[in-house]
């Protein structure tokens, strides 16, 4: 199993649409992607490691799938959609790291 994790990263001018992220984004990625992508998950930066600190991430967003492969099968023809959807929640430019799920 493999997760896809969407990180954005945060700054005083970041902005994020968390709604709009969990009501139209993350289930669009999900359907289009259906049935290879088992889940879905979204959280929003609250704070970071020291106190008072902010969030080094405005927020990070979650996929899975059973490998690599069904991921980028699933994901691949519609990467222009998902992808032009992006300034609609964010302003900001998403890091992506695909690992494999240990424990």
């Amino acid at each position: 199993m493999i997760k896809v994790t969407i990180l954005y990263p945060n700054a005083p001018s970041a902005t994020f649409d968390m709604q709009y992220y969990v009501t139209h984004h993350l289930p669009m990625v999900r359907d289009r992607c259906a049935p290879a992508c088992h889940g879905i998950a979204a959280e929003g930066g609250v704070a970071g490691a020291e106190p008072g600190s902010q969030a080094p991430y405005i927020a990070v967003g979650h996929l899975t799938f059973d490998s690599l492969a069904a991921f980028q099968k699933a994901f691949t023809p519609h990467a222009p959609e998902i992808l032009a959807d992006v300034p609609n929640y964010t302003n900001t430019r998403p890091i992506i790291q695909i690992s494999e799920i240990a424990l």
